[in-house]
């Protein structure tokens, strides 16, 4: 039985993910698992989440939760490190002294002086758990997930016998972006990607054996909102030809040029769409905010209110989670369940009634009384043949739409574009998998448009 210790196990995210990975592996479903933190809330918190997962695929094995870190690592076959140096009061001087010299810093966790600064205060750490291994666990390997990953991986392997790799989680979070780019099921992608850690390329890239690098190209070529999605690196594989792993953000920093005049940093990563396009100190305020709020979706007490289920990213990466646990239950868009003829389940609404998800259905769960407002849910729906996970696309724009030099002409044409979108534009929804709109709402949606004035006056009659 193969005992997997986890140095840092209050790293919720990273803990829960990786358990979820190890678990699949037929191999490692009887494996012991170590969780030991410093934290004694966080920990308790890791322990819950990975007690759920063992019990929601009903795998063997076993689960413990320590503060001794002596007794995580006694016996230990393999030891991953998810630790953080610091909080985030010691970590944000990493972030601001740079910036007060002109250095404007997104991550600044691989390297850089950010980067160096974090290597000097977390290498003493690193340092102390491989002697702690050297003593209890001589034989395991080390898998670092901690950044900078290079400095400290490098720095460690040049001073003990104990077998470090670094690992991250990036390759497949963007084999799975890819995919949906182009509209393939996750599960026909195959790839090669090498390189180093936060910058492996895709070697190739198929889809059903066949080269898709083309229409990746396609894509973020013709589609306005796929590029505005990565642009730093959707520039990168412009030029190169090859995609990279790592966000936005990240790849900013590693090519500096994005990164060198306040007016790149505003053109390249300011406005994309995706996670991290590149603002200074993104991640040093998403843990910031975290610290403060990461129970708040979970309670304190005996009884904790855990969130159900499994997240992953996009609809190629909920079908593939789902494959991964028998019996599991996932939830896509019903445009993405169609094209790739995913068995669906009839959910019962609020009239009793058990209802297909259809593009019917979902129509008629709108075709309910409307406030005038519009601003309303119709997830369990009243209609009695309407489906109950269904809800509307909104579009919000001013009423007043004379503001910030903003012309007649503009406000039309924006005014003419919506009232397009809700009267011709609903011949395109059905043959694209999108309910059109009720009468009802249609009518709704009217009213609300023909209310929109410049400055005072109606801009349609």
């Amino acid at each position: 039985m193969t005992k997997i210790a986890f140095i840092g196990a209050g790293s919720l995210g990273f803990t829960a993910g990786l358990v979820r990975d190890i678990l699949t592996f037929p191999l490692l479903q009887d494996a012991t698992l170590s969780l030991m933190d410093i934290n004694q809330e966080r920990l308790d918190f890791s322990l819950k989440a990975v007690t759920k997962l063992i019990e929601a695929g009903k795998y063997p094995a076993k689960v413990e939760a320590t503060l001794d870190r002596a007794q995580a690592l006694k016996g230990a076959d393999v030891v991953l490190t998810t630790i953080l140096s610091g909080s985030t009061e010691v970590w944000r001087h990493d972030i601001e002294i740079p910036k007060k010299y002109g250095v404007d810093i997104n991550v600044g966790d691989t390297r850089g002086p950010s980067g160096i600064f974090r290597f000097l205060r977390t290498l003493p750490d690193m340092q102390a758990i491989v002697r702690d291994m050297e003593k209890y666990c001589p034989n395991a390997v080390l898998l670092n997930y901690t950044n900078p990953m290079a400095m400290l991986c490098a720095a460690l392997q040049r001073e003990t016998f104990i077998p470090v790799t670094g690992l991250c989680h990036s390759v497949q979070g963007t084999a799975m972006m890819l995919a949906e780019w182009i509209g393939a099921p996750y599960e026909e992608i195959t790839y090669t990607c090498a390189g180093i850690n936060h910058m492996a390329w895709y070697l190739d890239y198929k889809w059903d054996g066949k080269d898709a690098y083309p229409l990746i190209y396609k894509a973020i070529t013709e589609r306005e909102e796929v590029y505005n999605e990565e642009q730093v690196r959707n520039e990168v594989f412009l030029a190169l030809g090859y995609y990279i792993t790592e966000s936005s953000g990240h790849n900013s920093e590693y090519n500096w040029w994005f990164r060198k005049r306040p007016d790149l940093i505003e053109k390249y990563c300011t406005h994309g769409t995706g996670w991290n396009p590149g603002e200074y100190a993104y991640i040093l305020k998403e843990y910031q905010k975290t610290e403060k709020t990461w129970k708040d979706g979970v309670g304190t007490g005996k009884s904790l209110n855990w969130p159900s289920g499994l997240g992953a990213k996009g609809n190629p990466g909920v079908a593939g989670l789902v494959k991964q646990l028998p019996g599991s239950v996932g939830y896509v868009e019903l445009i993405y369940a169609v094209s790739n003829n995913m068995p669906v389940a009839n959910i019962r609404n609020k009239s009793g009634t058990f209802i297909t998800p259809s593009i019917e259905s979902v129509s008629l769960a709108a075709d309910t009384e409307l406030p005038g407002h519009t601003r309303v849910s119709i997830t369990d729906t009243a209609a009695e043949d309407g489906y109950p996970i269904s809800g509307f696309t909104w579009l919000i724009f001013y009423k007043e739409q004379k503001y910030d030099g903003r012309g007649l002409a503009k406000a039309r044409q924006l005014m003419d574009l919506v009232w397009w979108v809700t009267h011709d534009g609903q011949e395109l929804a059905e043959p694209l998998h999108y309910a059109p709109l009720p009468e009802e709402a249609v009518r709704k949606a009217e009213t609300v448009i023909k209310s929109t004035v410049y400055g005072g006056k109606p801009i349609l009659k």
